[in-house]
């Protein structure tokens, strides 16, 4: 549903360690998910099926990404919100991106400088 936050996604030096550390603190699961020679994790909360969040490597697209949590934004047609975004002041971080066959995101920066990603879900 369009603003919404769809997914969260965390960025660190060694997923292992903090995918571990998460499951011991806050008693989620997880599921591998592979990616160019190595794999990064979807995170699912206790009693649901569905994962809610994703401890990624600081590699690949992801190198050099800072340690942080980041919200990921449904939008209904990214292009628009990209336009908006950039007429209102705020940036594009990085170019558009597909993620799989599920749909497309940008991360973008707000005019105060605070940085979420926009995901538009592919149409059915």
């Amino acid at each position: 549903m369009a603003g919404t936050i769809g997914w969260i996604d965390l960025t660190v030096p060694d997923a292992e360690r903090v995918r571990d550390f998460y499951q011991s603190v806050a008693g989620w699961t997880s599921s591998p998910v592979q990616m160019s020679g190595y794999e990064d994790y979807c995170m699912v909360p206790p009693g649901q099926e569905q994962p809610a969040a994703g401890i990624c490597h600081a590699r690949g697209d992801n190198a050099g990404q800072p340690p942080l949590w980041m919200i990921y934004i449904t939008v209904d047609d990214l292009d628009a919100a990209l336009r908006q975004c950039e007429a209102l002041g705020g940036k594009r971080r990085v170019e558009v991106r597909n993620v799989g066959d599920s749909g497309r995101f940008c991360v973008i920066e707000d005019p105060a400088g605070a940085v979420c990603g926009l995901y538009e879900p592919k149409r059915t």
